[in-house]
């Protein structure tokens, strides 16, 4: 493994020879949550993983905005050799955005149970930040006093195992304590651009032209009919795959049939 530091962003690399596939992971989420896709790939792409802005070990910012975040992961890009990039949720809009500012970057489009559209508030993810905003880290010895903690507020232990991914110990300077990683003022202040689209800051940019591959879990709702009229506006080469059995992790819940999507999608005309 190899980390980079560009644009205040940390990642980290694999494979040695190949395309060039990116990882952007959703809300809460860090690069290494695709690792399991990264290993399988790396045996013929050279895969990047990164840490999204506010989240993971990259750095913190004053506020949330799909186009600075879009703009930032495109600073780890060239047009000499561009991109197959894969988003999940929060890292599928930066993704979308990316793509349609900077085309020439983007050589094919992968985007994980996310549409362009403005969603209302999900109630879901303003729990999970509060619930992880409550936690009083100077009362735990062990992670898995935290997972005790948060078990009302985040039922699922798979969630809670996701969540609990963010919590680290901290330096030594800290006492040795517990901290979380992401920025959680931030987010949870800024939910309501994290789950809006930026239809202002794109006005003007053309559909993106390259191959589009859109994810969607069978049991999430984060891509419903009704969402397809804005996907075929943005992204007219879209196709579209549901996968049995996932919800919105879709790369979680299912990951040998998404790898099995994912690698057709990546293999496909080259």
């Amino acid at each position: 493994m190899v980390l980079r530091q560009q644009s205040g962003l940390h990642a980290t690399s694999m494979g040695e020879a190949g395309p060039l596939v990116a990882f952007c992971h959703g809300l809460f989420g860090q690069g290494k949550n695709w690792t399991t896709a990264a290993k399988a790939l790396a045996t013929d792409h050279r895969v990047l993983l990164v840490d999204m802005p506010n989240h993971g070990r990259s750095a913190w910012t004053e506020r949330f905005d799909y186009v600075d975040v879009a703009d930032r992961v495109a600073a780890l890009f060239s047009a000499e050799d561009p991109v197959a990039l894969v988003g999940h949720s929060m890292g599928g809009k930066a993704a979308m955005v990316l793509a349609l500012r900077h085309p020439e970057l983007v050589e094919r489009l992968c985007v994980v149970d996310i549409s362009p559209v403005d969603y209302e508030a999900r109630g879901e993810f303003a729990g999970y930040s509060e619930a992880m905003q409550a936690l009083d880290l100077s009362t735990l010895e062990h992670r898995r006093d935290a997972d005790a903690a948060l078990t009302q507020a985040v039922p699922s232990p798979t969630v809670r195992s996701f969540l609990l991914q963010n919590l680290r110990r901290s330096d030594a300077g800290h006492g040795g304590g517990w901290a979380w990683q992401p920025n959680l003022d931030l987010l949870g202040r800024d939910l309501p651009a994290l789950g809006g689209w930026p239809e202002e800051a794109l006005t003007g940019h053309p559909p993106y032209p390259g191959r589009t591959l859109w994810v969607a879990g069978e049991n999430s709702s984060y891509i419903e009919p009704h969402y397809a009229a804005e996907m075929e506006r943005w992204f007219p080469r879209y196709r579209k795959v549901t996968i049995k059995g996932a919800g919105h992790w879709v790369h979680s819940e299912q990951p040998e049939v998404f790898l099995e999507v994912l690698r057709r999608f990546l293999a496909a005309d080259r």
